[in-house]
């Protein structure tokens, strides 16, 4: 992983990260917030859906799809840069692009989404969940998507990266970033979603996410970590239902 693209690709990664963390909000503001409720978010200037508007959610989920799903996608980016030394031609930005537009996309729909749970008093002016229906459906829609055939089918793809390139080589850069873009989401998109349980803002829970989606991708680890981290969600939405938290 040498050359000015690595650093390239790593700053994107470190800013964004960093940006996240300015705009995480610590766990002492938001027991305030539920200690005070609605008048407290009211005064207090951050970046929320009410105060915000769609435009700076999409930017925030953009921010957080890069920091987050860019590093899972490290094994796949050198062993395409590695096809180089073959011979073979390859553009690694074109690469990057195309998978990272994906995500973008996935990013206009989870804002969109969000802004639309918050209207609806769903969820908090920092994306966290108020309702213990909504937080233990997405658990158990996580849970139970970590053992399903798509699921698998993506994972599989990820986990081989060689292997992927070698059947849709023929496409180029650009669609092979973006067909990696897709079966990453294939992988990842019910994990990301869990944001709105853990907090979309919450920089500890999306350090965490991070870790358990890398993990999950690496071939000889991630088949341990796959179904019992789906148990682990769907025994965590039983909690959540039956105590109402």
């Amino acid at each position: 992983m040498r050359g000015p693209h690595w650093l390239a690709l790593f700053g994107l990664i470190l800013l964004a990260w960093a940006i996240l963390y300015m705009m995480s909000v610590p766990a002492d503001l938001r027991a305030a917030g539920q200690l005070y409720g609605p008048d407290f978010w009211s005064d207090f200037c951050t970046l929320t859906p009410d105060g915000a508007g769609f435009s700076k959610m999409a930017v925030m989920w953009a921010l957080m799809s890069a920091a987050m799903m860019a590093p899972t996608a490290l094994p796949a980016f050198a062993t395409y840069e590695d096809l180089s030394r073959t011979g073979a031609e390859t553009r690694f930005g074109a690469l990057v692009a195309g998978y990272l537009s994906v995500w973008l996309g996935f990013s206009l729909v989870a804002a969109a989404a969000q802004v639309v749970l918050f209207r609806a008093g769903l969820l908090d002016p920092f994306g966290t969940s108020l309702s213990a229906v909504l937080s233990a459906g997405l658990l158990a829609l996580a849970g139970a998507y970590q053992f399903s055939r798509l699921k698998e089918a993506c994972l599989s793809k990820c986990r081989a990266p060689l292997t992927f390139f070698m059947q849709h080589w023929d496409e180029g850069p650009m669609r092979n970033g973006v067909r990696l873009g897709l079966v990453c989401l294939g992988c990842c998109w019910a994990l990301m979603l869990l944001g709105f349980v853990g907090g979309v803002m919450n920089i500890a829970f999306m350090g965490l996410a991070t870790l358990l989606m890398v993990i999950e991708k690496l071939p000889d680890v991630g088949r341990w970590l796959t179904r019992p981290l789906g148990v682990a969600l769907l025994a965590g939405a039983a909690w959540v239902a039956f105590t109402g938290l």
